[in-house]
């Protein structure tokens, strides 16, 4: 049985990263732990901090947000000790996973961050599936106010122009943009 909380805590989150198909965000994982009353914010940092030193997850920043994802010696790890994890520990987290789903993909998978360019600013926009990249576009813009604002709408809008994007360009129609002039 585990005698160090840090271990248990390092297990559980390599747990959390194991049981989805994308990556999941220090909020998300932070969240969690506080919560259900785990740990303290600052030990959970500790622990994601130790896990990526030792190559257990990845960390990615996207915008303003840390993502992670577990390793192959990050699962490879967990097989050897999720019997150490509690029964009760795996359900919390199952539950977790299972009731936060769609909101958690969805929170991963729609970004966007715009950064200063030679006369004005870039914005990117991103959608994933999983690991993959379904959409993603750079728009320069003249102003940061307008950064900003495109940063902002992308998560409402990316659905809608996604689609869009995808009927026009599949059947060559105007539909979409006659919709958005």
């Amino acid at each position: 049985m585990i005698q160090e909380p840090e271990t248990l805590y390092k297990l559980m989150s390599l747990y959390m990263l194991d049981r989805v198909s994308h990556p999941l965000t220090n909020s998300q994982l932070s969240r969690f732990f506080l919560d259900k009353e785990y740990t303290t914010y600052f030990t959970l940092q500790s622990v994601l901090n130790d896990l990526v030193e030792s190559n257990l997850i990845i960390s990615r920043q996207v915008g303003n947000a840390t993502h992670y994802e577990i390793t192959d010696d990050g699962k490879e790890a967990l097989v050897f000790f999720v019997s150490d994890i509690s029964d009760a520990a795996i359900a919390d987290m199952d539950e977790y996973l299972e009731e936060n789903k769609f909101s958690m993909r969805s929170e991963a998978g729609i970004t966007a961050e715009y950064y200063k360019t030679g006369n004005g600013y870039t914005v990117r926009c991103t959608a994933r599936e999983g690991n993959s990249t379904i959409l993603s576009i750079d728009i320069a813009v003249p102003d940061e106010g307008s950064a900003e604002a495109m940063c902002a709408n992308w998560k409402g809008c990316s659905q809608k122009i996604y689609a869009g994007l995808m009927k026009t360009l599949a059947t060559g129609g105007t539909d979409f943009l006659k919709d958005t002039v």
